[in-house]
């Protein structure tokens, strides 16, 4: 096996004039001893016509920091979207159409259960043996977080217990495969093979992409597809699947903050006509629950002819965990998108609200308490912050009384034997007079404390979307689209409509929550949707060139059979913040170093940066790998007993790249037999 190609003098890629000098020599010569034979500096288009969905079924699976679900459609009845069956447990007065996403092993790291029945029966755990017990919440979080991400990066159950993090998301994948397949089955008239479902799974949009290969081994990992057929999982970002539902909405399935006066807090105009087909939408939607089948358009939705070609809106979909943000322009009359600016965003979602509660709790008990506690009575501290969940849902600018927090017996319990004093005493002594105590057992949480926990998130997703309105290629919005569970918080509508609502129309579909599950079977029904993204990065190999005096730094030659080579120069596939079609591709053609060479391994090189010339540039990262297999080469025509005449012809294997989807794809071709060479890209080998 090796990773270097001989070079070719006749099409050698001579870099431009302007050239960096490098801060570092290259470490690596091996890296990037390739030189492409046909290099091609600008993606080609190869135009996919649209197919007849290939499948019977489409199931879409929403994995959320906070909450998950999943739902499906039967391709022969696309304008029907079923939602998954109401889910037992759950909060008073909280919806629970999707699951909260907690995951519960037993001691000896076998499944136990996964939403609601996973946090009750931890919940009724006896505390010491619940510390046996690995209990995983919000755990999608470090997948975004880790920068190193591979097949053995773990995930630190709330016990202090570590797992493999491929296990824990697997497991989860697992039984949202058993539930949906069961209701499939149910719904189904017929019997469905395992290659009649196409499966779709939802990440941020902000996701590299060794998160998204991560969730897709996860998903053969799980048995959702085999490696033989990926084709069958489709990885949907986002805020795209918010925006491809959003092209559906009728006037009466949304509330539209731009016709609510500011100064009003976020009570409806009695007065205005919309309030009143916007009431009518909520009972007919609460009807329609009971069915948890919802209909959409069979083209485009009302909100949708209010626009025309050209014109461009963003979606915002505030999550959980992170806030993602999506520009598209739509384009007439076919309604296809186009992504007009690279997906952006960062770790602004609800949960930053929960930290700021912890960070309080901290203040008021001490760090060392509040660690102790969630250590030594982690379903304590679990049942402590569902409490808070469902207080903050209820939060709003308006509100004038206090929320109240209940504070589990054995928290208090465990404050007196460790501190040797009352709850009460430890808030008196805080000196936070935003939080009170209650005879009740409660804290108290003023106005001015909700508005504390909430600010610096909220002031962060703000000024993003400000950042990015005021950016040229995104000037001009028409529409702002919230989405994501965090959208249904008055204290976030408020806050958007206040700094926003002049400038464009700020729309929030109904149901929210659901709106990028909904999008997602949308997306598996036609993947061909968005017909242009952004690539958000530069991706490109190392390569040798041919060395020019005076052009290249003197550190980066290379002598190799009596030529003067220019090692380290990066080749680009792709630039950041370039417009990529679905269906263009780039060609790159590699010969084998030796006779009889069974694999190809090129390591592929990615920067946030258009202005750099070497892979060892600051800001250039390696980021993967692709892998050709080679094929044992055909004998020659004519020749006798495997042996051919004369000198065997110089091998060329042309591997093709496809930056259009929502992941990169890479085939390739022995170009003398036209045989297909096993081709991959692997981004979490390093």
């Amino acid at each position: 096996m090796a990773d270097v190609l001989q070079p070719d003098s006749n099409s050698l890629q001579i870099p431009s004039e302007n050239v960096s000098t490098p801060s570092s020599p290259a470490t690596a010569r091996n890296d990037c001893s390739i030189t492409p034979l046909t290099p091609s500096p600008s993606p080609r288009v190869e135009v996919r016509p649209r197919m007849a969905c290939p499948f019977s079924v489409v199931i879409a699976i929403d994995f959320g920091t906070t909450s998950s679900g999943y739902a499906f459609s039967f391709t022969q009845d696309s304008e029907a979207i079923h939602m998954m069956k109401r889910w037992e447990g759950g909060d008073p007065g909280v919806a629970n159409q999707k699951s909260p996403t907690c995951l519960l092993l037993t001691p000896d790291l076998r499944f136990h259960s996964f939403g609601f029945a996973a946090r009750d029966f931890y919940h009724d755990l006896d505390p010491e043996e619940a510390r046996h017990w690995l209990y995983f919440d919000k755990f999608k979080m470090r997948i975004h977080s880790t920068s190193d991400l591979t097949m053995e990066t773990e995930l630190e159950a709330v016990n202090g217990q570590k797992v493999r993090a491929i296990d824990v998301f697997a497991h989860a994948l697992r039984f949202f495969r058993e539930h949906a397949l069961k209701e499939v089955k149910d719904q189904s008239s017929s019997v469905l093979e395992g290659d009649e479902i196409r499966w779709v799974i939802t990440v941020p949009a902000v996701w590299r992409q060794p998160a998204k290969q991560f969730m897709r081994e996860a998903a053969y990992l799980a048995g959702l597809v085999s490696l033989d057929c990926p084709e069958q999982l489709l990885i949907a970002l986002e805020p795209e699947a918010a925006s491809i539902y959003c092209r559906k909405l009728r006037l009466h399935q949304v509330i539209d903050l731009s016709m609510q006066p500011i100064t009003n807090g976020l009570e409806l105009d009695v007065s205005r006509p919309f309030d009143s087909s916007f009431r009518q939408a909520r009972e007919q939607l609460r009807r329609s629950r009971h069915s948890r089948t919802f209909l959409v358009e069979s083209g485009t939705g009302e909100l949708w002819s209010e626009l025309q070609t050209g014109d461009r809106y963003v979606v915002a979909d505030c999550g959980g965990g992170t806030v993602d943000l999506t520009v598209h322009q739509i384009e007439q009359p076919q309604g296809t998108l186009k992504e007009l600016y690279k997906a952006s965003g960062g770790p602004y979602g609800a949960v930053g609200v929960d930290l700021a509660f912890e960070a309080m709790l901290c203040q008021i008990f001490g760090e060392d308490f509040i660690q102790s506690f969630k250590a030594k009575r982690p379903a304590a501290w679990v049942d402590l912050m569902i409490a808070f969940e469902a207080r903050k849902r209820t939060a709003s600018p308006g509100r004038t009384n206090a929320l109240n927090i209940s504070l589990p017996f054995s928290f208090i319990d465990y404050y007196k034997r460790h501190r040797g004093q009352s709850v009460e005493a430890a808030l008196r002594r805080s000196n936070m007079n935003i939080v009170k105590w209650s005879s009740q057992g409660m804290l108290r949480l003023t106005q001015e404390a909700m508005n504390e926990l909430f600010q610096p998130t909220i002031s962060k997703i703000v000024k993003h979307i400000e950042e990015l309105m005021i950016k040229p290629e995104v000037r001009g919005v028409r529409f702002l689209f919230l989405v994501g569970g965090f959208a249904e918080s008055p204290m976030l509508q408020k806050a958007v409509q206040k700094a926003l609502g002049r400038t464009c129309r700020i729309i929030i579909p109904h149901d929210v929550g659901l709106t990028i599950l909904k999008g997602a079977v949308l997306f598996g029904l036609d993947p061909t949707v968005v017909r242009v993204r952004r690539c958000p990065l530069t991706y490109g190999v190392g390569v040798l060139n041919r060395f020019v005096e005076g052009r290249h730094p003197r550190d980066k030659l290379l002598i190799k059979d009596g030529r003067e080579w220019c090692t380290d120069i990066l080749d680009r596939f792709v630039s950041v913040d370039q417009s990529v079609a679905l269906g263009e591709v780039v060609r790159r053609s590699y010969t084998p170093a030796r006779l009889g060479q069974r694999k190809i391994i090129i390591n592929i090189y990615c920067t946030a940066t258009d202005d750099v010339t070497y892979i060892c540039d600051p800001g250039v990262r390696k980021c993967g790998t692709i892998t050709l297999d080679l094929p044992e080469p055909l004998p020659p025509p004519g020749a006798v007993g495997g042996a051919g005449a004369g000198t065997p012809e110089r091998r060329e294997i042309r591997a093709t790249m496809q930056f259009g989807d929502t992941e990169l794809k890479v085939t390739a071709v022995d170009v003398m037999s036209n045989r297909s060479v096993r081709a991959s890209i692997d981004f979490l080998s390093n």
